[in-house]
């Protein structure tokens, strides 16, 4: 079958292990950034078979209409938020997703992120390139608070390395969240307005649901300390639409560390956040790890070649059944 891999910006998918599992396909890899819709109908006419890598592209109706040779779409991770599956349905395209999620990679790249900002790496970093000195002091952790929002597969992680640390952990989120930190051993808050007021480091940990789009307000980020830093490796939806810029030109919170934007990949540095002085951006590379790319890319062939075989394999739409 024709196989169609767009968005792979970094082009490490062909040097994956997993990459042979697609062996016997017409398999093309697609390295553009951000394509038009032009672009990507021109380059995805032809395919039997895509494998999306994340949410990059948004598989809306308007291009799955002009894609009649498509069979099925392959999501690598769990999340299928960018596919119309019902126009997909309509169009008997079958769409399968991931069961893999990789919450380690995602909170050592949380604690990166915190100890850049705290620490001042890549300040440092390049004033010693320049033979310069820094002239303000870093930020200990000790004895602080970590505010985890959310305390999940990858709230979890984040919680337990702040606390090996000697910071106290206050957790925040639903009531079993409660529940569980309780359990191990942390604090929960009494209300959304002590979590923020409270955490010197808050790291956001949400899944993306309706129910929690804009879950941050600007009010909730006007409560934080002038000296508080907020950490985001889920997603950008997540705060209400331009409170974090706002909040970081008010000075409350004092910094923010992010992998996340609302319109990705950003491109030739358009992004507010990149011109403020007190944020500290990376390009939603806390997955690039060949461990989670195997698991993620992986998974996906393996569906996508047992798809092509005729196999069974477990559908997003199951009334679209493959051909045998």
């Amino acid at each position: 079958m024709k196989i169609v891999i767009p968005d792979d910006y970094h082009g490490l998918v062909p040097r994956l292990d997993c990459f042979s599992k697609l062996a016997g396909h017409d398999v093309t890899v697609l390295r553009d950034v951000a394509p038009s819709f032009e672009t990507l109908v021109e380059k995805l006419r032809d395919a039997e078979i895509i494998v999306a890598v994340r949410e990059r592209t948004d598989f809306t109706r308007a291009l799955i209409e002009q894609l009649p040779k498509l069979k099925l779409i392959a999501q690598t991770g769990r999340s299928a938020h960018s596919v119309d599956l019902k126009a997909c349905t309509e169009h008997s395209i079958a769409v399968c997703a991931g069961t893999h999620a990789s919450p380690y990679t995602v909170a050592e790249h949380t604690w990166a992120l915190i100890f850049a900002s705290v620490r001042r790496i890549a300040e440092d970093a390049t004033l010693m390139k320049q033979g310069k000195w820094r002239e303000t002091f870093s930020t200990s952790l000790r004895g602080k608070t970590l505010g985890v929002y959310g305390l999940g597969k990858i709230g979890e992680p984040v919680a337990a390395t702040g606390a090996s640390f000697g910071m106290r952990v206050l957790c925040y989120a639903r009531d079993t969240t409660a529940t569980r930190a309780k359990t191990l051993g942390y604090e929960a808050a009494s209300s959304k307005s002590e979590f923020f007021a409270q955490s010197d480091v808050l790291s956001v940990n949400l899944r993306m649901l309706e129910a929690t789009r804009g879950i941050i307000t600007a009010a909730d980020l006007a409560l934080m300390k002038s000296t508080a830093l907020i950490v985001n490796t889920a997603r950008a939806e997540l705060f209400a639409p331009g409170v974090l810029v706002h909040a970081l030109k008010k000075g409350r919170p004092g910094f923010a560390a992010t992998d996340v934007y609302e319109n990705e990949p950003v491109q030739n540095g358009d992004h507010p956040l990149l011109k403020l002085p007190n944020a500290i951006c990376t390009p939603h590379s806390a997955w690039l790890e060949p461990t989670t790319y195997e698991l993620y890319f992986g998974e996906a062939f393996e569906q996508a070649a047992a798809f092509a075989a005729g196999k069974s394999v477990k559908l997003l739409n199951p009334e679209v059944a493959p051909e045998k």
